[in-house]
């Protein structure tokens, strides 16, 4: 059954299939708060605060853009308004040089490495990017959600939501390259 289904069971009365729903989507929703809160506990009590919103207001879905969407902008939206509140300052990465960094040369640079390896440094560099930028990127990469509807999550522009895709790729590869600058000095 899809989720239109469990969504129409619920507003009809069977409250308890609204499980169902948590259940399928239980993980993306804390991994999304996790990339932003980047506090277990914190992400936790957001996914927890997202459903239950999800639950108050679910006869107001409207299904225009699909219930995954919908309760994952919900999610979002609930995560950077725990985040604003606790006023948690986020290290960026240097954007110096990034511009002049080719796209393709990122990917190329983990290569050689072992899968846990390449686990260990590419979660290092996610934790330096801002809570926006690593959802973007679980969305696109690990999710496989179109720009379209991370834009409709995030509330970002389709074009921005690829400018940053591209700004992201840069800064990674840039932090990669600084990583393995790191790597060689210290052989």
């Amino acid at each position: 059954m899809d989720d239109n289904h469990y969504i129409n069971q619920v507003i009809a009365g069977n409250s308890a299939l609204f499980a169902v729903l948590i259940d399928r989507h239980k993980d993306l929703v804390f991994t999304l708060c996790l990339n932003i809160t980047r506090s277990r506990e914190d992400a936790e009590e957001v996914a927890q605060d997202s459903f239950l919103k999800a639950f108050q207001k679910l006869s107001t879905f409207r299904n225009d853009s699909g219930f995954r969407t919908w309760l994952y902008r919900i999610a979002y939206n609930e995560a950077i308004t725990k985040v604003r509140k606790k006023k948690v300052v986020t290290t960026s990465l240097d954007d110096r040089f990034i511009d002049e960094l080719p796209d393709e040369e990122y990917e190329e640079s983990i290569a050689g490495m072992d899968e846990a390896e390449q686990k260990e440094v590419i979660g290092r560099v996610l934790e330096k990017l801002p809570e926006t930028d690593r959802v973007i990127v679980t969305l696109y990469y690990l999710e496989s959600c179109p720009v379209r509807e991370i834009s409709e999550i995030t509330g970002l522009g389709e074009s921005n939501v690829k400018v940053r895709l591209h700004r992201i790729r840069k800064r990674i590869y840039s932090e990669l390259q600084h990583i393995f600058k790191i790597k060689s000095l210290s052989l």
